[in-house]
């Protein structure tokens, strides 16, 4: 697959394509097998996007909810005429409910809703591009700036080299994480697609590598589904499933 497909499966799901350009699509759809399969599993992806964001504003109207109750318990209090005649006991009771009130918000605000995050997981290695290259300036540039989380430079480097050797999926992968590492993560995913759905040595990683990128988008149910595809030979296979256990 090549990006522009990703990029017109996104438009498709997204509806914005022209009457044109949607009959030609759905034409392609009917007569390019591999083209369908691919479609089919970008599709179902995007289709957990909507059923995470219902989940994510209903999380959110809970906390809303939540920091009201906890608002009108305290300033009930507040506003309560004090009582001269008041005990050490009656203190006792008054300042440890104010404490569970504390304790049971902190608990229902960040327990149940405290998903793991990217920076959680994004502890990639060092890539080591001398070995297999020729050692130009722009290669150890690229290995240079990659190892010092300079991401921004990476890119720069990773796009120079794929100029001359577009077909390099080593530099792809370690570009698409400089793209979700900026936050560029249309690109990188598209790019993270593309391999996943080749049969290259490096496309049980770029499945781990989207499956972070969609935890960093907030996207847990999309990433989920990812998650679950990592074969059980796969080097980030225990990752993936400890970050699944944490997301159910």
């Amino acid at each position: 697959m090549e990006e522009q497909d990703y990029i017109q499966f996104e438009a498709y799901v997204s509806g914005e394509m022209s009457k044109n350009e949607l009959l030609d699509f759905e034409n392609r759809l009917q007569i390019d097998s591999k083209f369908n399969e691919a479609f089919q599993i970008y599709k179902d992806l995007s289709s957990h996007l909507k059923h995470e964001v219902t989940n994510e504003q209903e999380i959110s109207d809970f906390k809303a909810n939540l920091d009201v109750v906890s608002s009108m318990y305290f300033n009930k209090h507040e506003v309560d005429p004090p009582i001269e005649d008041v005990t050490e006991k009656s203190n006792f009771y008054k300042y440890a409910a104010a404490a569970s009130v504390i304790v049971l918000l902190g608990f229902f605000v960040f327990n149940p809703f405290s998903d793991p995050t990217y920076e959680d997981y994004n502890d990639f290695d060092s890539i080591s591009l001398m070995t297999r290259s020729a050692g130009d300036k722009i290669t150890i540039e690229a290995e240079e700036s990659f190892n010092a989380k300079n991401y921004k430079d990476a890119l720069t480097a990773f796009n120079i080299i794929l100029e001359d050797d577009f077909a390099n999926l080593e530099i792809q992968l370690y570009k698409s994480i400089a793209l979700i590492e900026t936050n560029q993560f249309k690109e990188g995913d598209v790019l993270l697609l593309k391999i996943i759905n080749g049969s290259s040595a490096y496309r049980d990683n770029a499945k781990w590598i989207l499956a972070l990128s969609y935890l960093k988008q907030e996207k847990n149910a999309a990433s989920i589904e990812v998650l679950k595809t990592i074969p059980e030979d796969a080097e980030y296979y225990k990752s993936a499933q400890k970050l699944l256990k944490k997301l159910d």
